[in-house]
């Protein structure tokens, strides 16, 4: 038993030998050792920077989700066709749409979603919203009934300068919008009024009306 505690304690200081030596030569070569990093360094990082630089930033990363989202919907397209790529794109964006409402709401601090204001503040915090360059929103007087009108849509702007057709992407918006707007309050209903494939009115792509139904 002496000579394993022995034997055990020699191995033990060759370690820290070999350890010592490795560190020393890495300083002597120049080299240096891997620092690990955790996401309050990117914290410290981000907050080093203006705000203008950091929102740049935040919408760069807004841009490339959405540059994923259609590259793989484009592959998923030219592979198996339209109807595919929306219906594969339709289940994706209506689990997100849970995701996002309950995240929002955490890192809003928002408890409750009792009128349509408060759920379009939500929805204009959302990737889609945020992504879109020009956009209206109505909120009548009583707060129950709101509109999110969508002016100038990045997607299908993009598909017609690639000259492909406009994505009738009614079916993807309204499951995701729907699953929005559950997940803040079963009791809102929401209301397709234009999107593609329907007939592009002159000066939106698409109107969405949410609606508070009554309780009971």
């Amino acid at each position: 038993m002496r000579k394993q505690i022995r034997h055990y304690k020699e191995a033990e200081k060759l370690r820290i030998i070999f350890i010592s030596y490795a560190i020393n030569s890495l300083a002597l070569a120049g080299g240096n050792l891997v620092e690990e990093l955790d996401q309050n360094n990117d914290r410290e990082m981000l907050a080093k920077g203006s705000l203008e630089k950091i929102l740049d930033l935040f919408f760069l990363h807004i841009r490339n989700l959405w540059r994923v989202d259609g590259l793989y919907f484009l592959g998923i397209e030219e592979k198996f066709g339209t109807d595919a790529a929306t219906e594969i794109d339709a289940n994706c964006w209506k689990i997100l749409a849970k995701i996002e409402a309950k995240d929002l709401k955490r890192t809003l601090g928002i408890e409750k979603v009792e009128d349509a204001e408060t759920l379009l503040y939500l929805l204009r915090n959302t990737s889609w919203a945020l992504y879109q360059t020009k956009k209206g929103v109505e909120i009548d007087d009583s707060k129950k009934i709101g509109t999110f009108r969508v002016i100038s849509c990045r997607v299908q702007e993009a598909r017609q300068r690639k000259g492909l057709p406009i994505f009738p992407c009614k079916k993807v918006r309204f499951g995701y919008l729907k699953s929005f707007a559950e997940e803040l309050n079963p009791n809102f209903e929401v209301i397709c009024k234009s999107c593609p494939p329907d007939p592009k009115p002159p000066d939106y792509w698409c109107e969405w009306e949410f609606k508070l139904k009554p309780k009971g």
